[in-house]
């Protein structure tokens, strides 16, 4: 039966209907916001997968093209892998709701998004994230929602909230908080340093919208929703379990995971799986697939007691303290800049790249105000980082999601073009991983900027509070630099990261069902303080502030500006006045509509000598003025005088010299660079330069 349900969000009309697309999917909403429409469904296997100790679920968010009005470019006119644009929409999604389903269900689940038409005044990736929410909450498929997110931008100090694309465009914050019914669940921001109490008011102020959607999901639900399935539970038997511990015991799993090596533990967990299947495999062949689960529910038990009962964390640490921490630059001899941050058995090495400006990134995307990219960072999790053995197949989405993280981190901080006319690549390889590589990612990215002579606004560093609670909101123990066991069996990894000044980036993921303010408030503090103390007494001794230039095996750029109406005589027809500069001195060399010309090269003497043929290409000559030209033809009247590229003019035979010239070749060759003065203009109008009169 085909319903449509309306209310106002934040200044335009949502518009849900429910009925009349994708039937036979579990769940399908067709949503309208303003003009963008998205239609989100979800759906799930009528059995579990066998063999998994995990929730199966899939988040996809579809870029179209035709939505934007659009054809694909290339030769395939068709869309391909998804964006990284689509494949951080798809993580922003999955954060919220993943948490909301049964721990114990393991049938296939598939929530997709696909955009078909696009405002951009009204984003897309938004009315996605309620869509999934609704269609979930009307299927039949477990699932403790509804689930509701808000974007909240900061323009003139001023909050807005699902900001237009002219606000967007000179917002401060893009801050997405999704919530329950009562608490936040989800935090996704990058931020120009905004500060901690303005950070928390747009957050809950956000949340406040969320529960006015939340009510307005309510409804449909209510006259729209089906029945919840039963399905097949996964579950340790109590009597395995309870014989597990006595054999075990408490104290033995605690001291196999008290250490502050991760392989020391891993070895210690080996041994208690095998001694337990030696103990089951005769008696107790039927326990026997659940020995993994069996072992992980009893460490997560023991880990959360010695937190938050006997306030003790794996690794000895108090609950505030960080691991070792130490910061080195300048660690490859030839690359444009290099930094390494290591905390604990956390350890990034980054390395910048400093390009022309051609070399920036081009999007084909949905989002018509974002179509090249200047910054970009990328981070690499290879296996061995982990101590593991798997075959490269490129980064997938946690990857892209952590580079995308680390991007938005830094990006409040790096200069404008006009200041430093390059692009920027920064590449984050983890060496060695035991909990928050995007954040270790940030500090070693700043190292190296530094070290490249980016000059960077302020010093950014990040870090990694996790949180284990106990039965009620005020029963919980923040824990300051969460290494993978923590982060494994604890409740939170709430990553920051910052400046002294204020935030720049947040993500935040969590297991359980939201979080109060409380919470929220102190770890938001709580990672203040590491990281002023990250950029203090840890980074700031190695580097203070970016080198005054960039390094000798940089490409040096300098940026000219000229008239726009002479960009044509720059550029000659069909390219061929540039390429000739090109070809003369070695450079590269961009030209924007407004008249801005970067030249990058190696050679500082080349730049210059480029930059100098362009100048005299966009300047008329001057009476008076010296000019050194090229000799490029020569005639019984004198001889033709290339200045640069495209730039002639002639030097009459009268001219050459004081006395009577004969023949331009007594004078001049073909190829021979002389000085000559301007005359200004003859009696025919025409310029006139000399040899004589120098």
């Amino acid at each position: 039966m085909y319903k449509s349900y309306t209310m106002e969000l934040c200044g335009r009309t949502l518009r849900v209907d429910i009925g009349r697309m994708a039937a036979q999917a579990n769940g399908a909403a067709l949503m309208h916001y303003g003009d963008t429409v998205v239609l989100s469904t979800a759906t799930a296997s009528d059995k579990p997968r066998e063999g998994i100790d995990f929730f199966p679920l899939s988040v996809e968010y579809e870029e179209k093209l035709y939505a934007v009005g659009k054809i694909p470019g290339g030769f395939i006119k068709r869309e391909g892998k998804p964006s990284e644009n689509a494949i951080l929409a798809s993580r922003a999604i999955d954060r919220p709701m993943r948490p909301l389903f049964p721990d114990d269900y393991r049938n296939d689940v598939t929530i997709d998004n696909l955009v078909l038409c696009v405002d951009q005044d009204c984003s897309p990736e938004l009315t996605a994230m309620l869509g999934s929410s609704i269609a979930t909450c009307i299927s039949d498929i477990p699932f403790n929602g509804p689930v509701a997110a808000t974007m909240v931008g900061m323009v003139d100090g001023e909050l807005v909230f699902n900001p237009t694309s002219a606000q967007r465009e000179k917002s401060d914050l893009a801050l997405t908080v999704a919530s329950t019914r009562d608490k936040v669940i989800m935090i996704e921001a990058g931020a120009n340093e905004i500060q901690e109490d303005k950070m928390i008011e747009a957050i809950y102020a956000a949340h406040e919208i969320n529960k006015k959607i939340i009510e307005f999901i309510d409804k449909i639900v209510a006259e729209c929703g089906k029945p919840k399935h039963e399905y097949e539970r996964f579950k340790v038997p109590d009597e395995m379990y309870e014989d597990m511990v006595n054999f075990i015991t408490p104290e033995a799993m605690e001291e196999a995971v008290f250490t502050d090596e991760k392989q020391v533990r891993e070895e210690n967990i080996k041994a208690i799986v095998e001694k337990l299947t030696e103990r089951y495999e005769t008696d107790h062949p039927d326990w026997v697939p659940f020995i993994n689960d069996a072992v992980y529910k009893f460490q997560k038990k023991t880990v959360r007691k010695m937190i938050l009962k006997d306030k003790k964390r794996p690794d000895g640490r108090k609950l505030d303290e960080m691991r070792k921490l130490s910061a080195e630059i300048d660690i490859l001899p030839r690359t444009h800049g290099s930094g390494m941050f290591t905390r604990g058995q956390t350890q990034v090495l980054t390395v910048t790249t400093l390009g022309a400006l051609a070399e920036t990134q081009r999007l084909d995307g949905i989002d018509e105000n974002e179509t090249v990219k200047r910054y970009m960072h990328h981070y690499n999790f290879p296996s061995y980082s982990v101590g593991e053995t798997k075959p490269s197949r490129g980064p997938g989405r946690r990857e892209i999601g952590h580079g995308a993280l680390a991007e938005k981190a830094l990006v409040p901080v790096l200069p404008s073009e006009e200041e430093f006319p390059y692009a920027i690549r920064t590449v984050s390889e983890v060496l060695e991983s035991n909990g928050s590589t995007s954040q270790a990612s940030v500090c070693a990215s700043t190292l190296s900027l530094m070290a490249a002579g980016v000059p960077i606004k302020a010093m950014v560093a990040g870090i990694s509070v996790g949180l284990v609670t106990g039965e009620t909101d005020d029963d919980y123990v923040l824990l300051t630099d969460i290494q993978g066991l923590e982060d494994f069996f604890g409740d939170m990894d709430f990553k920051v990261a910052g400046t002294h000044k204020g935030i720049t980036a947040i993500q935040m993921d969590i297991k359980i069902h939201g979080l109060t303010r409380e919470i929220v408030e102190k770890a938001i503090y709580r990672a203040r303080e590491a990281r002023i103390h990250i950029i203090d007494e840890v980074m700031a001794p190695v580097i203070s502030k970016p080198r005054p230039e960039v390094g000798p095996y940089s490409p040096k750029i300098i940026q000219i500006k000229i008239d726009p109406a002479k960009i044509g005589d720059v550029v000659g027809q069909r390219g061929k006045t540039i390429n000739a500069i090109i070809e003369q001195t070695g450079v590269k060399i961009d030209i924007t509509d407004d008249g801005a010309v970067s030249i990058c090269g190696q050679d500082k003497d080349s730049i210059d000598r480029a930059a100098q043929m362009i100048q005299t290409i966009v300047s008329d000559f001057e009476e008076g003025k010296i000019y050194e030209g090229k000799v490029i033809s020569i005639k019984e009247f004198g001889a033709f005088l290339e200045f640069a590229p495209g730039k002639e003019g002639l030097l009459h035979i009268s001219k050459m010299s004081k006395q009577r010239v004969r023949h331009v070749e007594d004078i001049l060759t073909l190829g021979d660079r002389v000085k000559v003065v301007c005359l200004g203009p003859d009696k025919m109008g025409r310029v006139s330069f000399s040899m004589k009169d120098l």
